[in-house]
């Protein structure tokens, strides 16, 4: 099993940088071929303009998004030709309210997106918006690169496991990484709060991977911490892992909004990369 088509969306910012050179070496790992999309947003929605503006403010507009668009593919195709790897790269332009539909489109027929951590930056709204539109209307796993260079991604992996069908589904999509490992720690946080009447938690999931030839051991983990994504933090340093994997959106995407949750709190301070599945 591997990575045989994978989808990166470009923003052009700095330091997303890191997230485009994973996607190239996981590309030229698995032999497959990366596409790249280019996304220009036209803020401007319909039912904006006032009575007295001039058609020419919309065509501005669209101009200055497509201008947008092709200055991203311009500073994608300059990393990528100077790589051995198959590529494509395309653009699109698209309202905030249709980017959904625009990143459905690209990543329906993909085996995995990778993105730039989508916190941390001024355009945090398109960013988010294309995550969760990666992962419900694209149904593609994610995974989520921080804004600088990591090392060692894949020898020591911490996969999130709370008997939920989001972490099982996330633990599936991540098997490439995981039959490479050196070691998968199965991390499990209080969990007679997910499965009070399971004797010995994790043993099905530990069962499922170790078929597919994947090292593997159980951590009972105490909620030291009030967020259970510093648990997860805290031990993928204990263990020096370079990979999470967890469930994305247990609880519905507006409490987590509102409230907090797992995984925005997790992607609000990606350390390593996190792979991610609904």
């Amino acid at each position: 099993m591997a990575y045989k088509s994978i989808l990166m969306v470009w923003d052009g910012r700095d330091d997303s940088l890191p997230a485009l050179n994973a996607a190239i070496d996981l590309t030229a790992k698995n032999n497959g071929h990366l596409d790249v999309l280019c996304v220009g947003i036209n803020y401007l929605q319909p039912g904006m303009y006032y009575s007295e503006a001039s058609t020419y403010v919309s065509n501005d507009d669209f101009k200055n998004t497509c201008a947008a668009a092709d200055s991203f593919k311009t500073s994608a195709e300059k990393v990528l030709k100077k790589s051995d790897v198959n590529w494509s790269c395309q653009t699109a332009v698209t309202a905030m309210n249709g980017l959904s539909t625009v990143i459905k489109n690209a990543a329906w027929f993909s085996d995995l997106v990778i993105l730039p951590q989508p916190y941390g930056h001024s355009g945090k709204e398109k960013s988010v918006n294309t995550f969760e539109a990666a992962l419900f209307q694209g149904n593609s796993p994610v995974l989520v690169y921080p804004l600088q260079e990591t090392q060692d991604m894949g020898k020591k992996i911490v996969v999130a496991w709370n008997e939920t069908a989001e972490s099982l589904n996330a633990a599936r999509a991540a098997l490439p990484y995981l039959q490479e490992a050196e070691v998968v720690d199965i991390a499990i946080i209080d969990p007679d709060t997910h499965d009070p009447d399971h004797a010995d938690p994790g043993t099905d999931l530990s069962k499922l991977l170790a078929r597919h030839d994947v090292n593997v051991k159980v951590s009972i983990l105490p909620r030291s911490v009030p967020r259970v994504s510093d648990v997860l933090r805290q031990r993928a340093t204990e263990i020096g892992a370079g990979l999470i994997v967890m469930g994305a959106y247990g609880h519905s995407r507006l409490r987590e909004s509102i409230l907090g949750g797992a995984t925005r709190n997790m992607l609000e301070n990606v350390k390593v990369p996190v792979l991610m599945a609904h």
